[in-house]
Order: C-alpha cells, then sequence, then structure tokens
C-alpha cells in the first residue's frame, strides 16, 4: 500500500462513544506522525474534540433531529454534501468507522469517500469494553502496544468561568468539590430528585464537601433538547440551606468539561458526562440501569459502579452513592483499567 498521508476517523453517534474513542486517535497519532488525522463527527459530540493535540481537523455535520426549530433541512444536507464532497478531494489513504460492523451508515459514507482503504472493526464481543472495541481499528492497522489513555482537553475560558462562579459564591473554600450531574437521557437511568439532594447534604455534613450541581438546561418537554430546569429547582429547595452548593447550568459541551474538571470526584448516570469525565482523569460514582456494565463503565480512572439488581437507577440508595463517593475521595475505589 502506498504511504500513509492522511486518515479520517468516523464517529457519528453519542459523546461517550467518541471519548472512548481519543485512545485510537493517539495511537494514529504516534504511528504517523505526520500524516493529516480527521474526525468525521457530528454537531453534538464533536466539541469533545476541542483542543485535542493529535488531530488537525474535525468536520462536523447536523444531523436532522438536531435542527432547532425553523431549521432548514434542505440547507443542513446540502452544507454535508460540501464537507463529503472536500473529504473525497483529499484522496484519503484511510478511513476507519470507528464503530464498527454494525455502524452500516458510517460504512457507506466511507465508501463515498474514497480513500484507499476502509478500517471497520468487527462487532464487539461480549466483555468487551467499548474503548478496547474501537481501538481494534489500530490493531487491524498493526500497531501493537498499550491502549493510550482517553484524551479529553478543557477550554481555560470555561474553567475560568467556572472558578469565578465558585468563588463567587464562596463554594471553593470546602475540603471537596463533588461534581452533582442530574440529567440522563433515558428513564431507566435517572435517580430521584429527592435521593440527589439528601445524598448533597450528607456531603456537606459527614464529609464537608461542597456541591457543583451540574444539568442540561431547558424544560423537560422540549422536543429537540429536553433540559432539566425543574429537577434542578427541586433539588435546590429541597436542600435549602443545609449544603454548600453551586447550581451550574451547562448549556454548552464546552461548558460542562470545564465543570467536571475541576471537582474532585463527580456523581452521574451512565452516559456522555460519565466518559468526559473520565476522558479528564476525574474519579467517578456513576449510576447504571439496563446498559452493560462491562462495556461502558468509566475507563481508565478510579470508579464505583452503582447497579441495582432491577436494572433501574431509582433503585440505588443514597447511602449506597455516599459510601461510594467517600471512597473515591479516600482512595479506595476500583482501580482504573490498565491494559
Amino acid at each position: 500500500m502506498a504511504e500513509i498521508e492522511s486518515l479520517l476517523v468516523i464517529r457519528r453517534d453519542n459523546i461517550g462513544d467518541l471519548v472512548c474513542t481519543t485512545p485510537l486517535i493517539s495511537a494514529l497519532r504516534q504511528r504517523y506522525p505526520a500524516a493529516w488525522i480527521g474526525v468525521l463527527a457530528n454537531s453534538y459530540n464533536a466539541p469533545v474534540l476541542d483542543g485535542n493535540p493529535d488531530i488537525d481537523a474535525v468536520f462536523a455535520y447536523r444531523k436532522l433531529k438536531h435542527l432547532e426549530a425553523g431549521g432548514s433541512a434542505l440547507a443542513a444536507l446540502a452544507e454535508r454534501a460540501a464537507m463529503l464532497w472536500s473529504l473525497r478531494r483529499r484522496k484519503l489513504s484511510i478511513a476507519i468507522v470507528a464503530a464498527g460492523a454494525t455502524d452500516a451508515r458510517g460504512a457507506r459514507l466511507a465508501r463515498m469517500l474514497a480513500p484507499a482503504r476502509i478500517v471497520q472493526p468487527p462487532t464487539a464481543v461480549p466483555g468487551e469494553h467499548e474503548v478496547e472495541h474501537t481501538f481494534s481499528a489500530a490493531r487491524m492497522l498493526g500497531i501493537d502496544g498499550p491502549i493510550p489513555p482517553l484524551r479529553v482537553v478543557p477550554g481555560a475560558a470555561a474553567i475560568g468561568d467556572v472558578r469565578a462562579a465558585l468563588h463567587r459564591t464562596g463554594v471553593d473554600g470546602r475540603r471537596h468539590l463533588v461534581g452533582v450531574h442530574i440529567s440522563a437521557r433515558r428513564p431507566a437511568q435517572r435517580w430521584p430528585a429527592e435521593r440527589f439532594a439528601a445524598l448533597i447534604v450528607d456531603l456537606k455534613q459527614r464529609l464537608g464537601a461542597a456541591t457543583l450541581l451540574l444539568w442540561s438546561p431547558g424544560a423537560e418537554d422540549h422536543p429537540q433538547h429536553p433540559g432539566d430546569d425543574g429537577k434542578a429547582a427541586a433539588i435546590v429547595a429541597a436542600i435549602g440551606s443545609d449544603a454548600a452548593v453551586l447550581p451550574y447550568p451547562t448549556a454548552s459541551l464546552p461548558s460542562l468539561t470545564a465543570a467536571l474538571s475541576v471537582c474532585d470526584a463527580v456523581v452521574c448516570s451512565d452516559g456522555g458526562a460519565m466518559h468526559l469525565a473520565a476522558g479528564l482523569g476525574t474519579p467517578v460514582t456513576c449510576f447504571f440501569g439496563d446498559s452493560p456494565v462491562e462495556r461502558w463503565r468509566p475507563w481508565g480512572v478510579p470508579h464505583r459502579v452503582l447497579h441495582a439488581t432491577s436494572q433501574r437507577v431509582e433503585d440505588v440508595s443514597v447511602e449506597e452513592a455516599y459510601r461510594a463517593v467517600e471512597s473515591l475521595l479516600q482512595g479506595a475505589a476500583t482501580r482504573p483499567d490498565t491494559p
């Protein structure tokens, strides 16, 4: 095969999936230091890659389901076509469909770009983590050795914003700062508001910890971007003056990433925030409902998984969550992956 001059990684799905792809991208950069490396993502997950030094360019298209009210589907499709044409003109050496054999649309996109070679990992095997599955694309290219760590880079300006907010409210003077992210996309992954409130009070009274309360802003019934303003308000009302807490809605992915980066530990459900925290090296206590723990647990960081036998997050107790966070802050959590 000709010299590898350009590689494109295609990852069109969710935030956590793209975070789990960053070790593959790091390995490609290490193996092909002079090559052009691009990523084809979507407008929803692309900010995961902000500031990533392993990437030369990110190409993000808008999925039609992510269009705002009044947005033009025709304009979005035209933008996508122009972007794909510009990538095809690059005469790519390799296109990698990182999600693997189940991503038929990603495979079709790869064929449209007419690279010299398409690499697409097989279907994940039981017990395989998503990082390991995605990294099998590197193995197919003859890249051996350990899997690099996840890589998420918080923006300096966004970090400054959250630190300023903590300072203004006096929350930054506590012994520990715990990020508590309350949003979850699927019902089986949602912990009740009253239990979040009780946990936050326990963190202050038993550990002297402050809380950075994080959520996706907006109304619960928003058609494109449902939010948790109501749930956050209920938590704050239940807490009253019994906890040191800063409510901090994160309207953008860079804002969420920065907030997670300043925390000593994070509590959240399985999802994008969990993987972002892992990519930042932040210890995680995570609620798992009906998704497979082996494939989606936090990768490479100390963590505690809380997984009710009912496969419903609402059945995890406040005491279980408190003990998990306590063990993280005391350095007694599950050891990180060392592949």
